[in-house]
């Protein structure tokens, strides 16, 4: 019977291990390959993927593609087909990036391949013609601890050959920690970092012009005179701001570039654990490219960047994830709702139901910019495309009416930026609003089909600093003939909403009567009779004391405040002054006629940082609760006999 019941559950492990090996394992990780076919300099490639693991209640999961071909061209096709122009061998490096799948996006192996004739000059797919002088592209969304390649492409729009500086900026000092390591820069050009080279803009005494200085080089002459009326002119402000908004940077200069001539540099960019990771959140890089060393002409390119959790087409993503309370009536929020057509087909019509949190004026929306690009729709109804604008109590609603948006699994469509689309919009505050955290989310409805719901995007506010000064009245009702005022600071997050922690250092000044004790003997006389002899210890005290009280506090609304907490005391100089008077009365009687004898006598003792009390309180306040002057009252409960009191006091926050 034992045998039979090993045979049995022997046969069932191995079905068990069958059924594993067919299940794709969820690995954390996954490496995609390179395959390619080439024809002379002609290069058909395509990548090999792990599987896909699709994600829940997402739309069908698929991968996009960032290929670097080694000659300084890209492309973001699943298939594309490259001619190289040179007899030599290349680096071909490909990005993955899975969409609606979980895991991290697999990685991939440089690899080498030899070109050995190159007379084919047919035209391929790889990275499109410029339009403008200077643009920044990358291959996917940051995620914390994840790589991105950035490209930074430049054109000569000039008539003639140039030599000109680029400059990368990256970390923005507007977050705490920085976001980005750079991994590796691949330049193709003979271009050169020359970031640890010295360059001042000096101002000629003789003439208006500047000069480039280096001490590296000689000076390079800058012409005040503008060429192009599009550029930005003063090269120094542009800098200058540049290095104020980020901390790092990446200064290369360029030569012998020919007129219509355009190149791309490919920089890896890490992004760092301590990256802020907010799903919400929008980075920003900038690009300063100087055509020509011989004038201050400049193009300024920003390219803005939302912190992913995961690699999902459609976004909700603000500039308002951190806001300083004290400076927000200044500030005017800017959201972008992104969106991809995942179907066969393409899409008309795109509904962008938004929710719209209560401390935001539905009714300042304006849109910035969005894509399809089209006109705002008017009131009537019109037969081109236009993008409409409506509300309910809560939401606004962005309708993309007669557009072709065409779809990702669309036949022909090889183009995956070609099947996304976005609305960028900024919105102001309302008049009354709260230092509360808020979130919002989009459904985005393609024609008929089910809505796709979108991640939150967070609004929060730093918790800043509110210093408040306070003074008032202590009463010891246990004491006698005690006098005790203070004066001192709070310490506050500034305007908080309910809840918030308060600290505080107040300064008293204390003086009171101790116990008092009376002790009656006989004795004997100098006279030599029985004298009743009567001492009185007395005793008082000056005190400075050190209150810290630490409280959690609650604005029940916008006047009325609740607060609890403990607190230490102690004192910081301490001076009790006794008095002994001895009395002799004659007899047993002690009527002052009888009196026969006295002596007084006084010492002082002092303290420093002595009589250390701690306690419990609980307070209530009536007048400005969040900021401005209020009034209040506090009783302390102290675990140390005679030292309960009440304290009466006046506040006002900053």
């Amino acid at each position: 019977m034992k045998t039979l019941s090993f045979t049995v559950a022997f046969f069932m492990s191995l079905v068990t291990l069958a059924q594993t090996a067919d299940t794709p394992l969820d690995t954390t990780r996954g490496l995609s390959e390179i395959n390619y076919s080439k024809i002379n300099n002609t290069v058909q490639f395509s990548p090999k993927a792990p599987q896909l693991i699709q994600t829940a209640g997402a739309p069908k999961a698929f991968y996009t593609h960032f290929w670097e071909f080694g000659d300084g061209e890209y492309s973001n096709e699943e298939l594309p087909k490259h001619t190289y122009k040179n007899a030599k061998e290349y680096d071909v490096r490909l990005w993955t990036t899975n969409m609606y799948s979980s895991g991290k996006p697999p990685t991939a192996r440089p690899k080498k391949i030899r070109i050995d004739t190159a007379t084919d000059s047919s035209t391929d797919n790889s990275s499109a013609t410029l339009d403008t002088s200077l643009d920044l592209v990358r291959n996917r969304e940051p995620m914390p601890e994840e790589d991105i390649v950035v490209v930074m492409r430049y054109k000569n729009t000039k008539d003639y050959e140039t030599n000109g500086t680029l400059y990368l900026y990256y970390n923005e000092t507007a977050f705490t920690a920085d976001n980005f390591e750079v991994l590796d820069a691949r330049f193709y050009n003979n271009e050169e970092d020359v970031s640890d080279t010295e360059l001042v803009m000096v101002n000629s005494i003789t003439t208006n012009d500047y000069f480039y200085a280096s001490h590296t080089q000689e000076p390079l002459e800058f012409k005040t005179i503008a060429q192009d009326s599009t550029e930005k002119l003063n090269l120094p402000l542009t800098l200058a701001e540049s290095e104020t908004k980020y901390r790092a940077s990446k200064t290369i200069a360029f030569k012998n570039m020919k007129p219509n001539e355009e190149r791309n540099l490919f920089y890896t960019l890490k992004t760092t654990p301590e990256m802020i990771k907010d799903t919400s959140a929008i980075v920003t890089i900038r690009g300063v490219y100087v055509p020509d060393d011989n004038y201050q002409n400049h193009k300024v390119k920003e390219m803005e960047m939302e912190i992913v959790t995961s690699h999902d087409p459609n976004k909700m993503s603000s500039n308002a994830t951190f806001l300083n309370y004290r400076l927000v009536r200044y500030k005017t929020p800017k959201f972008k709702i992104k969106f991809q057509n995942n179907g066969e087909g393409p899409a008309t019509t795109i509904r962008l139901e938004t929710d719209i949190p209560e401390m935001l004026d539905k009714s300042s929306i304006t849109v910035e910019d969005m894509y399809p690009k089209c006109k705002i729709c008017p009131k009537e109804e019109v037969q081109y495309s236009c993008l409409d604008t409506t509300y309910t109590a809560t939401q606004a609603i962005f309708t993309f009416k007669n557009i072709y948006l065409p779809g990702s699994e669309q036949k022909n469509v090889k183009d995956y930026d070609s099947t996304k689309g976005f609305v960028k919009y900024n919105i102001k505050f309302s008049d009354d609003f709260h230092k509360k955290k808020t979130k919002s989310r989009t459904a985005i409805i393609f024609d008929k089909n089910d809505p796709i719901i979108t991640n939150y995007s967070t609004t929060r506010f730093l918790p800043g600093i509110s210093i408040g000064a306070k003074a008032g009245y202590n009463s010891f009702s246990d004491l006698k003939n005690s006098k005790s005022y203070f004066i001192g600071a709070t310490v506050s997050p500034y305007k908080s909403y309910r809840w918030y922690w308060q600290v505080e250092l107040l300064n008293s000044f204390h003086s009171y009567n101790g116990t008092k004790t009376i002790r009656e003997e006989f004795v004997d006389s100098p006279a030599g009779f029985i004298a009743l002899e009567r001492t009185t210890k007395e005793s008082s005290y000056d005190n400075i004391d050190w209150e810290i009280p630490v409280l959690a506090r609650y604005n029940v609304n916008n006047y009325i405040g609740l607060g609890a907490g403990l607190q230490g005391t102690f004192s910081v100089s301490q001076q009790k002054t006794e008095r002994i008077t001895i009395q002799q009365y004659e007899g047993e009687q002690t009527d002052s006629n009888l009196l026969i004898n006295q002596s007084v006598t006084e010492s002082d003792t002092k303290n420093n940082f002595a009589n250390f009390r701690t306690g419990f309180l609980i307070e209530a306040t009536a007048g400005f609760a969040r900021i401005g002057p209020t009034a209040g009252v506090r009783y302390v409960f102290n675990f140390k006999d005679a030292y309960d009191y009440l304290q009466f006091y006046a506040l006002w926050k900053f």
